[in-house]
């Protein structure tokens, strides 16, 4: 009986050692999971932060290019509107080019007609 006694208290031994090696392993993976479950919450703050400053980035590219578009629209309507100043002035000298070479001619006249003067 004192073999199996032995033999019963040797089982009992590595069982101890290997519940010992479970408890270890699992305080190890205890360790790991608070460290997982704050880096995760890091990440989180950092998602969130990003989140935060990406809406406010894409608001103010919507503004911007409400903007943009609206500026490009004043842009248009005014080379549009200068375009039509220009070919008035052009108009309105060639006009003036007439009506002075006319009375340039008139008064050229005048001064040949004889007693006039």
């Amino acid at each position: 009986m004192t073999h199996q006694g032995a033999v019963l208290q040797g089982y009992n031994n590595e069982l101890v050692k290997h519940l010992e090696d479970l408890s270890v392993h699992r305080e190890e993976l205890d360790k790991q999971i608070r460290q997982a479950e704050q880096e995760k919450k890091v990440v989180q703050d950092e998602i969130e932060t990003l989140t935060v400053q990406l809406r406010r980035v894409c608001e103010s590219l919507t503004w911007k290019n409400a903007m943009q578009k609206e500026l490009d629209k004043i842009l248009a309507e005014t080379e549009v509107a200068y375009e039509k100043i220009l070919e008035s002035s052009r108009i309105l000298l060639n006009v003036l080019k007439t009506e002075t070479g006319n009375l340039d001619k008139v008064i050229a006249l005048k001064n040949n007609v004889p007693g006039d003067g």
